[in-house]
């Protein structure tokens, strides 16, 4: 379901657009990549008199990581198409590469912030990372729902509809489904 038409007239200011692909690899492995585009909907001035025109990307950044079966990073890879200072802007890229050995699954997003938090990276691509949990999860589901009746299906607790004591795992999971918990201080 779209969201609701708005009360009140409205001018677009800005867009940003995030997309992420996968791939399978034939060496076993898979890519994610991922893509940031910001653009504004007027022309604004730049340094020096020019203009930045309306629907020309301000950021176009692109985050390429390699992964393994068990959701590992095993090649990273940041580039640059547009940033507001140029190669000033592009000289972090190769910085990225320290995402080599991290796990998606393993406090992925605290360690990403541990090494590229502030100036020591970039915002937009440091965001594009934080997609890269959720879409390795979907990019793996093929590969995991294979997994035998005796292993709980990973997704179990991973969101508020997956909950192990909710009607979902119970309608669909019946076997790893748990009784809701009883709150003592309710009574």
């Amino acid at each position: 379901m779209p969201l609701p038409l708005p009360k009140y007239a409205r001018e677009p200011l800005h867009t940003r657009s995030i997309r992420v692909n996968s791939f399978a690899r034939e060496d076993g492995q898979w890519d994610i990549e991922a893509e940031l585009i910001d653009t504004k909907s007027y022309d604004f001035p730049l340094r020096g008199g020019e203009r930045h025109p309306a629907g020309v990307p301000v950021h176009h950044m692109h985050l390429r990581v390699t992964i393994d079966a068990k959701l590992t990073i095993t090649d990273a890879l940041a580039v640059y198409d547009a940033a507001p200072y140029g190669e000033f802007c592009s000289a972090i890229a190769p910085q990225y590469s320290d995402l080599i050995g991290l796990n998606l699954l393993q406090q992925f997003r605290k360690r990403v912030q541990e090494r590229f938090a502030r100036a020591a990276g970039c915002t937009h691509v440091t965001e594009l990372t934080s997609v890269l949990p959720t879409v390795a999860i979907q990019t793996m589901a093929g590969q995991r729902s294979q997994a035998t009746a005796s292993q709980r299906p990973f997704q179990l607790n991973g969101c508020h509809a997956l909950r192990v004591d909710g009607p979902v795992v119970q309608a669909y999971y019946p076997q790893w489904y748990e009784l809701p918990e009883v709150d003592c201080r309710e009574k």
